[in-house]
């Protein structure tokens, strides 16, 4: 049967329309579907974000915290005119022969040196030896005190030539002459032969 005329159109026309609004309706639930999901965990994302930067921060703080506490118990460096004690070490390597003499440098100043003899009567090779020489007054003045590594005498002829103990190292039984260089001696100095102190070794 068929319905002609104006009406007829306009139901034609309003059934089209609601059926395609209908099947948009219909698609739009996959609008929500992957995007969704990417959304999600995008967000999931920006949210655990703060939580890694907030456990980093935590590592670092513990991490300096650590460092000061190293960093505290390290004994500060003895001032540089402080006599240390001597090294453990030092009782078997006796010094002797001590001697001291003068000389001019090249530029025209005076050289002074101080000659001895060690021995190394222990059961250790000794590869570094670093000595405190004290030289004292008699004005009651807190003496001078010269930190220095001990050289061993290389050579005599033609000029004493020295070079360090890592060079030869002291085994167990050795003996060698050994040569202290100082360009600068105080005015105050009472002239009386240096103490002189091994305050530390170096071993294997």
């Amino acid at each position: 049967m068929c319905v002609c005329g104006p009406n007829a159109l306009e139901f034609w026309l309003m059934s089209e329309l609601g059926a395609q609004d209908g099947q948009k309706t219909a698609e739009t639930p996959a609008f929500g579907g992957s995007f969704g999901a990417a959304l999600g965990s995008a967000q999931a994302e920006r949210g655990g974000l703060p939580m890694a930067v907030w456990g980093m921060a935590a590592l670092i703080v513990l991490a300096a915290a650590g460092a000061l506490v190293l960093a505290g118990r390290h004994k500060p460096a003895a001032p540089p005119n402080t006599i240390q004690p001597a090294d453990a070490y030092a009782a078997n390597l006796p010094l002797s022969q001590l001697a001291m003499s003068e000389s001019s440098s090249l530029s025209g100043g005076k050289l002074t040196y101080l000659d001895g003899h060690i021995q190394n009567a222990g059961q250790r090779t000794v590869t570094g030896v670093t000595v405190q020489v004290v030289f004292r007054n008699d004005e009651g003045l807190a003496p001078q005190v010269d930190t220095l590594p001990l050289t061993l005498i290389r050579t005599r002829d033609p000029y004493i030539d020295t070079e360090p103990v890592s060079v030869e190292p002291l085994k167990p039984g050795d003996e060698r002459d050994f040569r202290l260089t100082f360009e600068q001696i105080p005015g105050n100095w009472n002239t009386q032969m240096p103490e002189l102190r091994i305050i530390r070794t170096s071993l294997r």
